[in-house]
């Protein structure tokens, strides 16, 4: 017989286990099979009312934890581009024909700068209104 502890939250076969927590009710093999052996991906383990194991979606993000999570991901975008930034300065600096135009540099300043500013942006931390990086940047040669 399998059996399952709310407060382990872990299961127990009688033949292995000699000693269970005071709570071990019997769960069936399917039970066993669909929660523990192969939980659906993205699902977390939780325990419905009878103190049976069952999967759920996990909890949504605090306001924090998605500020911190926007904030990290401006943050690699930022470092992805200031190689551009560089490279233009570094071209102008040793009197180089640049890569970038004029135009292509100012919006390149403009979007970093965006990206800086978004966290003070009252549409922060929403993914949705993150700044849209400039299509020819992805087609830069790295």
């Amino acid at each position: 017989m399998r059996y399952y502890s709310k407060s382990t939250d872990c299961t127990y076969l009688d033949r292995v286990h000699s000693v269970m927590p005071d709570d071990v009710i019997q769960i069936s093999d399917a039970l066993y099979q669909e929660v523990f052996a192969s939980p659906m991906l993205g699902k977390i383990r939780s325990v419905d009312e009878s103190g049976l194991p069952i999967l759920i979606d996990p909890p949504g993000l605090t306001s924090e934890e998605r500020a911190k999570q926007e904030r990290s991901w401006r943050d690699q975008q930022i470092d992805s581009v200031l190689w551009l930034r560089e490279r233009h300065r570094d071209q102008l600096d040793l009197n180089l024909t640049p890569s970038l135009t004029t135009e292509l540099f100012s919006e390149l300043l403009i979007y970093i700068r965006d990206l800086r500013d978004w966290p003070q942006s009252a549409d922060f931390p929403s993914a949705d209104a993150r700044p849209v990086v400039p299509s020819w940047i992805a087609a830069q040669p790295k």
